[in-house]
Order: C-alpha cells, then structure tokens, then sequence
C-alpha cells in the first residue's frame, strides 16, 4: 500500500526544526541547506509578526530579507483576511485558460490603468501573466522578437539580474550561473551599464535595423542597488525612439513601490515599451508575473486566431490575480509608494552616519527608497591565497551574514555582488522597528570596526567546514 511519510497535519502541527533541516539537506537543495546550517542562519523561522522573525534558537529578528517581494511582511492580517473572504465566496473558475474572468479583467485594468496614469501612452497596452520574474522575462523577449522579426540583437548590461531560466539567464551576465547551460541564446550584446556612450556607438557599429531591444534594469538590484548615472538612461531612451528599438524595463525588483516609485523606469523620465513586475504583485503570498506591452507588439504574438502561441497553466490563476488585485489597493490606501521614499531618505542618512563612523566595517552603502545595499571591507584580503578570490569572498559574506543574524537582523545576500547585502524592509514596517532595523547594523559595525574582526567571532572549525563544503562542488 503506497503511503505519504508526512501528512499536512503533521507540518501544521509542527514538524520539528531538527527533522526539517535532515529532509530538506536529503531531498532538497543540500548543498546550500548544509552551508546555512554550518553558519548558523538556515532556520527554519517561525513568524512573530509581519515584520518579526524568530529563530529555532528563540532569537528575535527584524526580517529585512525576503529579496523585496514581501511588500506587507509576512502573512499581513489584512492580506489573510482578504483571501479568507476570496476562498469562501469567489464563484469564479480556479484555472479560467480559456474563458473569461473577473479576477484577470480587474487586475488587467488597473494594471494598464495604473501605467497610463504615468506614462499615457500605455493607455491602451495589454497584460500578460505568469508565474514569476524570470517567465515575465521569457514572455518580454520573445514579444520584443515577434515585433522586430528581421532583427535578431538583444542588448543588455553588465551586472544585469534577469532571471535564471534559460532565456532571462542569457541577460544575466554572471560566469557563475551561465557556464554549467552553456551555449546560451546567441545574439546578445553586452555593454557597461551606466555607459550611453558606449550604448549609441554600439547601436551604430552593428546598425539599429539589426537590434530587437534593449533589456534593463532602472536600478540593479541584485548587482547590489547600483543607480545609473541621472543621463544615462534617458540618453538611451533617446536613442531607442531615434531608431525604433525596443526599450524592456525590468521592474520585477524595483517597481511598484520599492524604490519609491510606482514605476522606477517612468520616473527617470522613460516610456518603455515593455515592462515586467513580479515580488511585490504576489503580495508575499502567491508567486506572479506581469509582463504588460504595447497592444501593437502583443498582436505580434497574441493576434488573430494565434492567441496561444504564448501561454501557460497557471498564470492568470484566479487566487493570484485576486490577491494582486488587493495588494495594489493597500500600496495605494495605505500611500505605501509615498512611504518608501520619505523612509528611504531617513534609512539611507542613517547608513551614511554609520559608514561614515565604521568606514573600516563598510566600504559603501546605496539606496532607493527602501531597497538599500550594504558592502562592506574585505574580511581577509584576496591576495593573500592566490587563486581562491572568489571563495574568500563568499567566506567573508557568509561570516557577515552570521554576525548579522547574530545581532538580530534576517537580510538578503546579494548574488551579483560578493561582501554586499540587501535590506529590502516591507514598505509597510512600523517607524520604531524600521528605525531599529539600523540601530542592530550599527551595533554590529561597532564590534567589529575592521571587517576582520569578524574573524575572532567565528570558529576556525565553522570556518573549516564551509571551505571544505567549497572544495566538495
């Protein structure tokens, strides 16, 4: 007789922390399990309040990971509320593939709606989901090459974060991610991100009849909130309408409110033809992606009787599309886009005073609303043993987020640039605890004002084993 070795009523009556780190380093992903639990920080968390984490030690975090897409927090009541009411009474069909329904035709709407208040000539554009980030990539490239048939050259920046499946891979130039799946989509022109120059004399060496688009991030965040000069951008908007080509702004990360803008892109002056959001749509509850047109590319790929050239199972699922519906509503009711700047003002001071008085602790700190980067010191130079930089610098962040967690905080490593955290706080976290949130990094700056020092706070045995978890790849 077959039988499940866990029931559902097992997990929620509380499978324990020793058990679930055992299965999860057997059957998931291990290798990563093992080096979370060697530094101390794999969990499992349980959840205190929206902005609160505890530890399966009892220690007290302000959660400031969540890679911003936990615009609410955990588990917001209003946000529970809500889908309690939505699965009691929605009559709506769970998988409406090929029918209509309400829950898509509201968030279709407010989506453009939203857009076109910002950028009017969207007032007529069209929405397509998906299920995350990377597929509102997919789905962004292949409508760019559908309008640009006879082109074939996508553009896109060094430092870029796009996604991990294989098309979005392709635009995220990291020799980590890429080489095991080489060869990659071809075609594709890199170029220094913050470089008009480059950018327009790329486009006439190659020829602008030859280029689909131009794929970019507002503000790279994974590369650790690296803002563009204030002219680049623009400069190559300027460029894109000179020649008719495409401009994809990638918005998963810093749209809808996260930066302090609806629209990070739109605010530095832009009019993208295509947009692509995703973390903060899914409320923290559901995984969603957006990838929103205009209606002449759509029809490039959607038009006529082709309307499945592109599709898939569960994009547009009516739970999703119901929960982005009510997580727009509270980013507007609660001014929650207007917060995230004012707060990103104040928290960006604060990182200032605190690098400035610990610069031997961080080299540099960034933000955007309320998406800020830490970078600290080298913890041990690279130098010092040839031909292991890059597994000194992941030793040196791993220690780091150790302390962090130590002290208090639950952060975001960032995978496009080693030494470098994220704080990416819900825009909704109460002032006292969002002010809180600086006072633990201070305090953890301040035992151990050279980055070094992490060293003396971390067993040479912790040390031993994660090189050795390093070797074994």
């Amino acid at each position: 007789m077959i039988q499940l070795p866990i029931r559902s009523q097992d997990v929620l009556e509380g499978l324990s922390a020793k058990r679930s780190l055992e299965l999860e380093q057997l059957f998931g992903n291990g290798d990563l399990i093992r080096a979370l639990n060697i530094l101390g920080i794999s969990g499992p968390f349980k959840v205190q309040s929206p902005w609160e984490l505890e530890d399966e030690l009892g220690r007290h975090l302000i959660n400031a990971g969540g890679y911003a897409a936990l615009p609410f927090g955990e588990s917001h009541p209003e946000l529970i509320t809500f889908i309690t009411t939505f699965l009691a009474q929605n009559q709506s069909m769970s998988l409406p593939q090929q029918s209509v329904t309400a829950w898509r035709a509201a968030l279709e709407t407010n989506l453009v709606s939203l857009l076109a208040q910002h950028a009017p000539s969207h007032n007529d554009s069209q929405v397509f989901f998906s299920n995350s980030g990377a597929e509102a990539v997919e789905a962004a490239l292949k409508l760019a090459k559908a309008a640009r048939p006879k082109a074939s050259i996508i553009i896109n920046f060094s430092h870029a974060y796009h996604g991990k499946t294989l098309g979005a891979l392709s635009l995220t130039p990291n020799e980590e991610y890429q080489d095991p799946f080489r060869p990659l989509l071809s075609d594709i022109q890199t170029l220094a991100y913050g470089d008009a120059n480059a950018f327009e004399q790329t486009v006439k060496d190659i020829g602008a009849d030859k280029i689909v688009a131009v794929i970019f991030e507002p503000i790279q965040g994974e590369a650790g909130v690296i803002i563009p000069p204030p002219e680049f951008l623009p400069a190559i908007y300027q460029v894109c309408q000179k020649y008719g080509i495409l401009m994809i702004a990638d918005e998963i990360q810093s749209g809808l409110g996260r930066t302090g803008h609806w629209f990070a892109s739109i605010a530095m002056g832009l009019e993208p033809d295509i947009i692509t959001l995703a973390k903060p749509l899914g409320g923290g509850m559901v995984a969603t992606g957006a990838t929103i047109a205009r209606k002449w590319i759509v029809k490039k790929v959607l038009g006529g009787i082709y309307g499945k050239r592109h599709s898939n199972t569960f994009g547009g699922n009516s739970l999703t599309m119901a929960v982005g519906l009510k997580s727009l509503e509270l980013l507007l009711d609660h001014k929650l886009v207007e917060r995230s700047k004012q707060l990103g003002i104040q928290g960006l001071g604060r990182l200032k005073q605190i690098q400035e008085t610990y610069p031997g602790y961080i080299k540099e700190v960034r933000g955007a609303g309320m998406l800020f980067a830490i970078q600290l010191r080298h913890v041990i130079k690279p130098a010092l043993i040839p031909g292991q930089a890059e597994l000194i610098r992941q030793l040196g962040t791993g220690m780091a987020l150790r302390i962090l967690h130590l002290n208090g905080l639950h952060v975001c490593y960032t995978q496009n640039s080693s030494r470098t955290f994220r704080l990416t706080p819900a825009l909704n976290m109460p002032e006292e605890l969002f002010l809180e949130m600086f006072h633990r990094l201070e305090q953890t700056a301040k035992t151990n004002s050279k980055a070094w020092h992490m060293l003396g706070k971390t067993s040479p045995i912790r040390l031993l084993r994660l090189a050795k978890l390093a070797f074994e790849a």
